[in-house]
């Protein structure tokens, strides 16, 4: 099983307290964070779940560019699941370029989660069950693709809005 590692991410360029960061300074921060809490090891397989938005974006550009210099090599790659919400694919071909750029290697999974919550479950409330799904899917690719490790994105302010609809 994947080991988690969930990395806090703020609005890019900026840390508490409002101070701007440059782009070296938002990749030491992250080094720092990597190194004192032992989140990356030698030859890890690190998977970032990029959903396209800014902060899942801003980790895998930071780990990309932490793995260049890194004394333990890892390896990086990006996974995103795309639920099928209106029952058509995402486009996500923004995020495929960059991946390109940044040289790591990016899967897209495709998944029948809508279909399943809102036309055979008829879920009122389908928030937990959607991540319930989201999650069972991602670590099954997860496992198949030998992932040691995988790194997710999130404001301060998505764990606070997830902590308030599981209430």
């Amino acid at each position: 099983m994947p080991v988690c590692c969930a990395l806090v991410v703020g609005r890019p360029g900026t840390i508490k307290g409002g101070m701007r960061l440059g782009r070296s300074g938002a990749t030491a921060i992250g080094r720092a964070a990597v190194q004192r809490y032992g989140m990356i090891g030698e030859k890890d397989r690190v998977a970032v779940g990029v959903s396209g938005g800014k902060d899942s974006l801003t980790l895998l550009v930071l780990l990309a560019k932490l793995r260049r210099f890194y004394p333990l090599p890892f390896t990086l790659t990006a996974i995103t699941l795309d639920p099928c919400f209106g029952g058509e694919e995402t486009d996500f071909g923004p995020v495929e370029a960059l991946c390109r750029e940044l040289e790591v290697p990016y899967t897209i999974l495709n998944s029948e989660i809508q279909h399943i919550i809102f036309d055979i479950r008829r879920e009122k409330n389908p928030c937990s069950m959607c991540a319930k799904m989201r999650r069972g899917a991602l670590n099954e690719c997860l496992l198949q693709k030998g992932i040691t490790k995988i790194a997710l994105g999130h404001h301060f302010d998505d764990a606070v809005e997830t902590f308030l609809l599981s209430l």
